[in-house]
């Protein structure tokens, strides 16, 4: 059993999403007391979103996690004003959330380029400070990745989301015939005619309970907060994850879904989301389409058929529910067709609301 787990630590290890690491801001310099000289000031620490970073490399590059800034020069009589201490930058992947030790949100790193100032430098000796140098800014900060994405997909394990992206997309995930084959995010691209680029990220399958924790619960949550819009992926027979625990429809699957998602976070439940029902190929798979289908036209005069506590505070309203099986190849057009209108239709009015803002703004200034 030990031996397993380590086979699973070092295939699976080498994607990581938080990281703890140590910054200190550089030491100010001495001042010149005699000639009233002030010291430099020390160099400061900053992050650095750049592409093609992963937390991964920054562990392996820097094992001690340790980001020390240059100190000031001192003054002397050649230079009565000292130099700034040497910054240290440090390069971390993009979809960056920093937090201090005690939880508090430093900031956000999105787009490359973007800088987060973590440690300043400490003030050169100067008359205010007797001419003394005082120390740089020390604390340790968590970094905590969450994959940017334009699609996510959601669903239990066992739905047939690696197989489904897969087929849409150029990626390779670990495909097996057992739950939590997913045991790291895997990011596809679909590719269209027009060579417009689509990211789709397949996240580790969530179990219940999962808003609280249990299975991969965060650390699959929080990366489905940063894409565009959300995928749920069902097994049109049904989901059941292991002999002890009970076997769910596809219609209860999908209230478990949303109501995961909500538990976690409420608006992750406004997110646009289309359904697409895994495993067509199977036997009698149109029947219990048709089933669904009818429940989720009108999910009130079903809710009475499932647990109580299974019920979410509201339904999704799905944009499209396509059918499809990743083992044949049925609806995967359909499908990829559609992603791509629901993003060009978010895209057109987050355009609009831009152009209302802008326009409500010039007349306000005008009045």
């Amino acid at each position: 059993m030990v031996w397993g787990s380590r086979a699973l630590l070092r295939k699976y290890g080498n994607f990581i999403d938080d990281l703890r690491i140590y910054v200190k801001g550089g030491t100010g310099g001495m001042g010149h007391p005699r000639l009233g000289g002030e010291g430099g000031r020390g160099g400061d620490v900053w992050l650095v979103a750049k592409e093609k970073t992963t937390l991964k490399r920054i562990k392996d590059r820097f094992p001690q996690k340790r980001f020390v800034a240059g100190a000031g020069a001192n003054s002397r009589v050649s230079a009565l004003k000292g130099e700034k201490g040497t910054d240290c930058e440090v390069d971390v992947p993009l979809g960056i959330s920093v937090t201090s030790r005690d939880g508090k949100q430093i900031g956000e790193l999105n787009k490359a380029g973007e800088r987060i100032l973590v440690a300043r430098g400490g003030i050169g000796g100067c008359l205010v400070t007797n001419f003394l140098p005082l120390k740089g800014q020390i604390q340790t900060v968590h970094l905590d990745l969450k994959l940017i994405a334009d699609v996510g997909l959601v669903g239990f394990p066992n739905a047939g989301k690696s197989s489904l992206l897969r087929e849409i997309s150029h990626a390779k995930p670990q495909i097996a015939d057992y739950p939590f084959t997913t045991l790291k995010p895997e990011l596809g691209k679909i590719m269209y005619p027009d060579y417009k680029q689509v990211s789709v990220a397949d996240l580790p399958g969530l179990i219940e309970g999962a808003h609280a924790n249990k299975g991969m619960g965060h650390k699959f949550l929080k990366h489905v907060e940063r894409t565009k819009q959300l995928l749920f992926v069902v097994d049109i027979s049904g989901f059941r994850l292991s002999s002890k625990t009970r076997f769910r429809t596809a219609f209860e699957t999908v209230l478990l879904l949303t109501q995961e998602l909500e538990l976690y976070k409420e608006d992750l439940r406004t997110k646009p989301a289309l359904l697409a029902v895994n495993k067509m190929d199977l036997p009698n798979a149109q029947d219990s389409l048709n089933e669904l289908m009818k429940q989720l036209q009108n999910p009130q005069d079903s809710l009475h058929l499932v647990e109580k506590e299974l019920i979410p505070l509201s339904t999704i309203d799905f944009k499209d529910i396509i059918p499809v099986s990743a083992h044949t190849g049925e609806g995967i057009e359909e499908l990829k067709t559609c992603i791509r209108k629901s993003l060009d239709e978010e895209a057109e009015k987050e355009n609009e609301e831009y152009r209302k803002e802008k326009l409500r703004i010039l007349q306000t200034s005008e009045a």
